[in-house]
């Protein structure tokens, strides 16, 4: 997004996208194998115990032979941009600077397709390093949208997804996101606001608000994530472009009656158009 050809000064490319100029300009460190096999182990223990802080998860490492110190456990917890999910303070990375809205799901009946978007954000394991991986879902149909990856955890690639999502599938009603910086950037909701949206966002420690993109995690992990060794960020969009392809077209949910996201959010869409 920020380009240094482009007349306009690096300085205020940044300010327009609130995105930090010293994450600009950082050079990643490489990652060693030994600590890229811990982040494996680590994201694949979060998923299968959400509720796990890293006193546990370094239990669980050790279960596994791997011993080593809870600081480290935390360092590349918070690398990979996981937190345990369990009521406690300051569970979003939020910034304190970006205005937080409130959550406007409670109680609320979803029963049709772009009435509520919601969005997250995980990390993806490579062969040699890691990714962060955005989808923006349909809450009534489970539809995955879009989608980015990218090798830096800022707003840009998630306001390029809501872009993409905006101009393909029309707006939705409201749109739920959790306290994370990239969700309360004023790039982010500057662009919900652009197109009348209503934001919503879930409160500290309500990890279940934001359900349904979780179990979508989970999913794409253990169906295609894990079974692959990526060695590219091109060859982890070609793969998860084909899964997200078979998410929305072919696989049946038991929760919308067998059916696929496509089938039920376009059906519909259409009925509700009629």
């Amino acid at each position: 997004m920020v380009d240094r050809k482009d007349p306009l000064p690096v300085t205020r490319q940044c300010a327009l996208l609130d995105l930090p100029r010293s994450t600009f300009y950082h050079v990643p460190k490489p990652v060693f194998d030994e600590e890229l096999a811990l982040m494996a182990l680590i994201d694949r223990c979060h998923l299968k115990h959400p509720f796990y802080g890293s006193r546990r998860i370094r239990d669980w490492l050790e279960d596994q032979g791997h011993r080593i110190n809870r600081k480290k456990v935390r360092r590349l917890m918070r690398t990979m941009d996981l937190t345990a999910q369990y009521p406690k303070r300051n569970l979003s990375l939020a910034n304190q600077s970006h205005k937080v809205y409130p959550y406007l799901l409670r109680d609320l009946v979803i029963d049709r397709p772009n009435q509520v978007w919601a969005t997250d954000v995980t990390y993806i394991p490579m062969a040699r390093g890691f990714v962060y991986l955005v989808a923006i879902m349909d809450w009534y149909s489970r539809k995955v949208l879009s989608w980015r990856v990218s090798n830096t955890l800022d707003a840009s690639f998630c306001v390029e997804a809501l872009e993409e999502a905006i101009e393909t599938h029309g707006t939705p009603e409201i749109f739920n996101t959790d306290q994370g910086c990239q969700f309360t950037s004023e790039a982010f909701t500057g662009t919900l606001k652009q197109h009348g949206i209503r934001i919503s966002m879930d409160g500290k420690g309500r990890w279940l608000d934001n359900v349904f993109v979780e179990r979508l995690w989970r999913s794409v992990k253990y169906e295609q994530v894990y079974l692959k060794a990526y060695d590219s960020i091109a060859q982890a969009r070609a793969s998860l472009d084909h899964y997200f392809a078979f998410y929305n077209t072919e696989r049946r949910h038991q929760s919308l009656d067998r059916c696929t996201p496509d089938s039920v959010y376009y059906e519909s869409a259409a009925k509700l158009a009629a």
